[in-house]
């Protein structure tokens, strides 16, 4: 999600660097940019003009410091978990300037477990985009009890500058508004799953036929990562010890098989890479 988000912030104007410890995963990230913004322009949703100027505005490098040394806001977009979000705002926290405000776009881990890592967590919050972030519109932003009124003030801000839908959190929550619901949705289906009830063909099937769902659980599991969802189960597994929380049976399986969905070719359904 990361150069998603970045290429977002670079269409809506302001300048950007996209960062990544793999130079691998970078270069995809630049050769998306030199391909979606052209992409964009051929279909009319974009002119020539700020295509090129999009693209002007954003860099990539694989040095964290040249990244974020000078930046006012950084959004992280790691992998879900604490031990590396809490080493990267740490990093962060000594390279940015003292204004930086630093947002995490984690899914479920809650900025309050990861702020004291640095000096700043007033300026540390959650900023919660949604898969594909150049598409989908809502952003969760959620104050935290140490999160400062002008913080969230700026990143609301910066949401609607980015064309996007915040909704403001007064609270943090596990899991925030809307994957709180999906997880819901989510863990009964697979739990019919691996009682042998039905398919996940036919599950998916009823969601969208029955529900109106845009998309059924599994081909959104798909979609957002089965490693993310595994490694998110097993943070809050190992967190509670509540063994309702572990990862279902079939998510293990495909973890461990490395069929995490659509960046593999293969999940629950099989894709074209």
């Amino acid at each position: 999600m990361g150069h998603q988000i970045s290429l977002s912030a670079a269409m809506a104007g302001y300048k950007v660097v996209c960062t990544d410890i793999n130079a691998e995963i970078l270069q995809k990230a630049e050769n998306f940019a030199d391909t979606y913004l052209p992409e964009r322009v051929a279909k009319g949703k974009l002119t020539e003009d700020a295509a090129k100027a999009a693209r002007a505005r954003i860099s990539f490098t694989t040095d964290l410091t040249e990244a974020a040394k000078d930046a006012d806001l950084v959004i992280e977009a790691a992998i879900e978990k604490l031990a590396i979000k809490r080493q990267i705002f740490a990093d962060l926290d000594r390279i940015c300037p003292a204004h930086t405000i630093l947002a995490t776009n984690s899914s479920y881990i809650v900025s309050s477990k990861i702020c004291d890592a640095t000096g700043r967590p007033d300026k540390v919050c959650n900023m919660h985009f949604f898969n594909p972030a150049l598409v989908m519109k809502l952003v969760e932003v959620v104050k935290g009890a140490h999160v400062s009124d002008d913080t969230v003030e700026i990143v609301m801000g910066v949401c609607k500058k980015m064309g996007k839908i915040p909704v403001l959190l007064h609270k943090e929550i596990y899991g925030f508004l809307v994957n709180r619901i999906l997880q819901a949705i989510r863990t009964e289906a697979l739990y019919i799953h691996d009682m042998g009830v039905a398919s996940p063909e036919d599950i998916d099937t009823a969601v969208v036929n029955a529900l109106g769902h845009p998309m059924g659980p599994f081909r959104l599991l798909d979609l957002t990562g089965i490693d993310l969802s595994y490694y998110v189960s097993m943070e809050r597994y190992q967190e509670t010890g509540d063994p309702k929380y572990k990862p279902s049976p079939i998510i293990v399986e495909k973890f461990v098989k490395k069929e995490w969905g659509r960046k593999t070719g293969k999940g629950f359904y099989e894709y074209c890479k």
